[in-house]
């Protein structure tokens, strides 16, 4: 009897007795009043054997009749023995008949010690990583691509970042898309307002690793890893821990925060009625503070973790694009369509094919330096923005871009030039076919 059963019968044993009304022992045995009246007569008359289930011992009408099973493993150790169960399943009902279902011919191979010989990785066992204890431990980043303007206004990318020991937002905005520079002035306002935290936690986006295949340089092959990316140098020049997530269920956090945002942040913006960028923000400055009130969570030390920031270190200059520049005759530095004139240096002296460091900063100005020392500075004009550049990555890969030359188009009746396609002068020694000697004469000759 299970213990379910042997409760009954000692509340049945106490009805006989009298110590007990059937009205009071029925909720005792979880039945109704009713039942409990055929559970007592049929106790009565059968003893104990009444409470058990009445097909209890019996064989199931749909069972496997035991000569269909022995035909089965005969089958299979005779000329399926390197069969998976799955396509043994599917040649048993197509060429034999024999009609079973695929978990019943599971149990039945493995009760014969017949195995399948695909073998499948157990389940690796998971469970929730605990919140950070302090803020700032931990800040989750992350971009949600969605429609929240709801065809109002163009489509937007709420770019932000959550602390994983509150759950709270520290920052959130919208931008035309998800790129190096949202990332970088987040990375400038949090740091100014808070202080440093102690890790990012991301995924694999472009903006936070190279995901590009292109070959290693030199300079990295003898540093074992690859050149960072212009945010991942930014990280690193503040001590800031760069940890890339290997799958969205990693940053549980700003994911569940993706899923409330759509829900209510699209309502806020419609009673708004926004329809740009700059007036979803205003939104956005409005709504989160609201959200954080509703859904933060106290954390378990008070105490920040977040570290000063140095007084010597100018985080407008961190925070910003740096590329490497070569200096041309005429002192100009280039970024694209724009040029930065270098003053002569001490004595006159001119930097003509220097190498040196352009940043180009989040508001659009030039910053040309030197070994560490400015040398020219470019306001941005009128209405220029930061653009993501095909080569924005990290500080040793941004060489200067080799010049592109032009291809002709073709002409009727005009031959193209035979010297487009002119291979290197300078071809690498090993490269260069040996040069043939003349052979030597004798001196009486």
């Amino acid at each position: 009897m299970t213990q379910k059963e042997q409760g009954r019968a000692r509340v049945l044993n106490l009805v006989l007795e009298g110590r007990c009304s059937l009205v009071q022992g029925a909720p005792l045995m979880g039945v109704s009043l009713r039942h409990a009246r055929r559970l007592k007569q049929a106790y009565r008359s059968e003893g104990p054997a009444a409470l058990a289930h009445g097909n209890r011992g019996r064989r199931p009408s749909n069972a496997l009749p035991e000569q269909a099973a022995a035909q089965v493993v005969a089958l299979v150790r005779a000329s399926y023995a390197d069969y998976n169960h799955s396509h043994l399943h599917e040649l048993l009902t197509e060429e034999h008949g024999l009609t079973c279902s695929r978990p019943t011919l599971g149990r039945l191979l493995r009760a014969a010690a017949l195995r399948s010989p695909r073998r499948r990785k157990p389940r690796q066992h998971r469970q929730r990583r605990l919140r950070s204890a302090q803020p700032g431990m931990l800040i989750q980043i992350d971009a949600s691509d969605h429609d929240w303007l709801e065809g109002r206004g163009p489509r937007l990318v709420l770019v932000g970042g959550v602390d994983d020991a509150t759950g709270v937002i520290i920052w959130a905005r919208f931008r035309e898309r998800e790129d190096a520079a949202g990332y970088l002035l987040m990375l400038r306002e949090t740091v100014r307002r808070d202080g440093i935290p102690l890790a990012w936690y991301t995924d694999k986006h472009s903006a936070f690793q190279r995901n590009d295949k292109e070959p290693w340089t030199i300079a990295e092959q003898l540093a074992g890893c690859r050149a960072p990316t212009q945010v991942g140098r930014a990280l690193a020049a503040l001590g800031i821990t760069l940890i890339r997530a290997h799958s969205p269920q990693a940053k549980g956090r700003i994911e569940r925060c993706w899923e409330t945002l759509p829900d209510r942040l699209v309502k806020a913006l419609r009673r708004a009625g926004a329809s740009t960028a700059d007036e979803a923000n205003a939104v956005l400055d409005v709504f989160v503070p609201r959200h954080n009130a509703r859904f933060g969570r106290p954390p378990a030390d008070p105490a920040p973790a977040y570290r000063p920031l140095p007084r010597a270190l100018d985080l407008d200059a961190v925070c910003s694009f740096h590329y490497v520049r070569t200096v041309a005759n005429d002192n100009v530095v280039r970024l694209e369509e724009r040029t930065v004139q270098l003053p002569p240096g001490p004595r006159g002296r001119s930097y003509a094919r220097c190498k040196v460091d352009l940043q180009e900063h989040l508001d659009g100005r030039l910053i040309v330096s030197y070994e560490g020392r400015r040398l020219a500075e470019q306001p941005a004009p009128a209405g220029h923005r930061v653009r993501p550049r095909k080569r924005q990555r990290g500080h040793e890969l941004l060489r200067d871009p080799k010049p592109v030359r032009p291809v002709p188009e073709p002409v009727a009746g005009v031959p193209l030039p035979t010297d487009l396609f002119v291979p290197r002068s300078t071809v690498h020694p090993w490269r260069k076919a040996p040069a043939v000697r003349p052979k030597k004469t004798s001196r009486s000759a």
